[in-house]
């Protein structure tokens, strides 16, 4: 069990930190630049996609996709209007271990997705009723038409963005996340997304033992913080960041 402090202490960065400012230089700050459901939907899990290294690295490359879609990313990659500017052959570096090639097939896997099912949202919702069913379901279809590393192969890994796009468009009442699918898959059921500066601080504080980023870990950590946020566990996530924030 956690102790009465640190509750506090959680409850007390999570209202201090889940804010329209803390949308400032984080990749949630994209979905809300663009109108409509599936605009927001789409532009959300493509910012999640690239939301790995440096912010200051992968941001402008967020940014080059918004430009590219002219705020209409749905469109933009139901059409296969993104083949203008990737190629499958192109080889280049877009963004780390990310080629443009890789891209353009991870757009075109997106697309076929839109087309069949008409958007994101309604895949999940066919697909899975639960926050890991979520995850599972959306690592399955990209893995199973080839695509690897913009997407994780399974669950065996934290699915760490998976996880956070989840939060994005799960949790309603929030100045942060948009809540659109918050009518066919509950929030409490939400993994906490999970990397290695979230981990170190979950450590720190005592919430867990393990230092190994595993979907096992993720899960792990969500239950215990479920007993600070019993309705709504992935508060815990602005808790941690700004844990993390005031520890530096």
């Amino acid at each position: 069990m956690i102790d009465e402090k640190t509750c506090g202490l959680l409850r007390q960065y999570a209202d201090q930190y889940e804010t329209k400012d803390f949308l400032c230089g984080d990749p949630s700050w994209f979905m809300h630049q663009v109108d409509d459901r599936h605009n927001q939907e789409t532009m959300a899990f493509l910012a999640s996609c690239l939301s790995y290294g440096s912010r200051a690295q992968f941001m402008p490359k967020i940014a080059f996709l918004l430009e590219k879609s002219k705020k209409s990313p749905y469109n933009w990659i139901k059409s296969g209007a993104f083949a203008e500017d990737f190629y499958a052959s192109d080889r280049q570096c877009f963004y780390r271990l990310y080629s443009n090639g890789l891209m353009y097939d991870f757009f075109e896997v997106f697309r076929k997705l839109l087309n069949t099912y008409d958007s994101l949202g309604e895949f999940v919702r066919c697909e899975a009723d639960d926050g890991l069913g979520a995850v599972d379901a959306i690592c399955r279809f990209f893995s199973g038409h080839g695509i690897k590393l913009v997407v994780p192969q399974d669950t065996q890994s934290a699915c760490k963005r998976v996880c956070m796009f989840l939060r994005w468009m799960v949790r309603s009442g929030s100045p942060v996340d948009l809540g659109l699918w918050a009518d066919f898959i509950d929030r409490r059921t939400l993994i906490m997304p999970l990397d290695t500066h979230v981990l170190a601080q979950a450590t720190r504080l005592g919430l867990l033992k393990s230092r190994n980023a595993t979907m096992h870990t993720a899960i792990k950590l969500t239950e215990t913080l479920k007993n600070v946020f019993p309705d709504d566990p992935l508060r815990g996530d602005f808790a941690l960041f700004g844990y993390g924030v005031n520890r530096s």
